[in-house]
This record gives structure tokens, C-alpha cells and sequence, in this order.
């Protein structure tokens, strides 16, 4: 069992990854002067995902954030011509949001710039430290099974 002490500087540990992470990703998607910012690139990536082009409803449950600010993220990557609005083939009404072959090309881009990351916050690590890591973090990514009490 571990005492709340040694869980406060766990959490502590984590939440300067975590920074570092962001900071060393921003770094390198600067290297790569895409003109996208961290939000933009989550935009994108999460685009990616779909089958389909997704509503702007759709996006922002899935990014956990306002439609407003689903908004204001695709206009800027409309701008730079990476999404483009499209209409609903079912209903004219409704606008849908799709990924253009510049914005194909930028997540390659960014994919390259997070593996580079990767690569520069993963060097410290063996190749079994490494493992072991990514066994800890799918733990943790899982979650342990809530038990009853």
C-alpha cells in the first residue's frame, strides 16, 4: 500500500510529464512551422478518426469542449485550408466538417512531430524500461476494476 505522501508525489511526477510532453510537442510542431497549434492539431487528429465527416456538434462532444470552441478551431484550419465545411448529402441544413488533402498532409506532419517527441522523451529509457513503462501506463490508461465495497 502506498501512503498519501508517496501519491501526492506520484501525482506530482505526473503532471510535470505531462507538461513536459506538451512542451516538447509544441517545440517540434514549431520546428515544423505547420502554423497549427496543440488545439488545432487535436482537431485534426480526432477528424481523422471518423468514417465520415462529423457535424461540428459531433466534434465538440468528442473533444470535450463548447461548440463555440469547435468553431473557432476549424475556421482557423478552413483558413489555412486544412478542413473544409460541407453540407449534409440528408439534410442541407446541417454542415459537416471534412479533411482536405492539405490537412492530410499536415497530420503526417504532426504524426512525424510526436513520434520526434517521443523519441526525444523516451531516450533516457532501456528497451525494457520502455516495456515496462507502456505496460504501466496501459494499466493506467484502463483503470483498475472498481470493487465493491
Amino acid at each position: 500500500m502506498t501512503s498519501p505522501d508517496s501519491d501526492g508525489l506520484l501525482a506530482e511526477q505526473l503532471l510535470r510529464l505531462t507538461r513536459r510532453v506538451h512542451r516538447i510537442q509544441k517545440h517540434h510542431l514549431e520546428q515544423r512551422d505547420l502554423g497549427i497549434t496543440p488545439a488545432q492539431s487535436r482537431l485534426l487528429r480526432t477528424l481523422a478518426h471518423w468514417g465520415s465527416p462529423p457535424r461540428m456538434a459531433d466534434l465538440a462532444e468528442r473533444l470535450e469542449v463548447v461548440p463555440r470552441a469547435v468553431t473557432t478551431l476549424v475556421d482557423g484550419l478552413e483558413a489555412s485550408g486544412k478542413v473544409r465545411r460541407v453540407p449534409d448529402p440528408a439534410n442541407r441544413r446541417v454542415i459537416r466538417i471534412e479533411l482536405t488533402d492539405d490537412g492530410r498532409g499536415a497530420l503526417r506532419e504532426l504524426r512525424a512531430a510526436r513520434r520526434s517527441a517521443a523519441e526525444e522523451i523516451l531516450a533516457p529509457l532501456t528497451e525494457e524500461q520502455r516495456a515496462a513503462l507502456g505496460g504501466l501506463l496501459n494499466t493506467l490508461i484502463d483503470g483498475a476494476p472498481v470493487r465493491p465495497c
